[in-house]
């Protein structure tokens, strides 16, 4: 994904652009769920920070889920929306051991209830990929 508006796109455009791209059909769901709800808000969610910050020049979507991973996992209250990074994290090329590393980082700085927690998220996301890729883990 370019990283920078495509001329004439609204913010809405490219936030919907950028959210296919990054989080698939984990952040479609995440839409599909705040329709019943709050449908603004996944407008919201498109515009702020997918068309505004996620479009931003300056760091590769790569980078920007590398640090969105490690800030969600030292929150330590985001359990879900982590998810939804870790798997939007190896849709835009992190590989798994790096997830893993990442998230045992967040031991030295965000505590050892934080790095579990987020282990075990990423431990969820690696068996629910695998199971839907036919990968055997190995």
């Amino acid at each position: 994904m370019q990283n920078s508006p495509i001329s004439g796109e609204s913010r809405l455009e490219r936030g919907r652009r950028a959210l296919a791209e990054i989080d698939g059909a984990a952040g479609q769901n995440v839409v599909e769920a705040l329709e019943g709800i709050a449908p603004d808000f996944a407008t919201y969610l498109f515009e702020f920070p997918f068309g505004d910050i996620y479009c931003r020049p300056g760091l590769s979507l790569r980078d920007r889920e590398i640090a969105t991973i490690a800030a969600l996992a030292a929150m330590g209250t985001a359990a879900p929306q982590l998810k939804v990074h870790i798997e939007a994290g190896l849709n835009v090329g992190i590989s798994k051991p790096e997830i893993t590393e990442i998230l045992m980082q967040m031991a030295v700085y965000a505590g050892f209830p934080a790095a579990l927690n987020g282990l075990f998220a990423a431990k969820e996301v690696f068996e629910r990929s695998e199971a839907a890729s036919g990968e055997d883990g190995a």
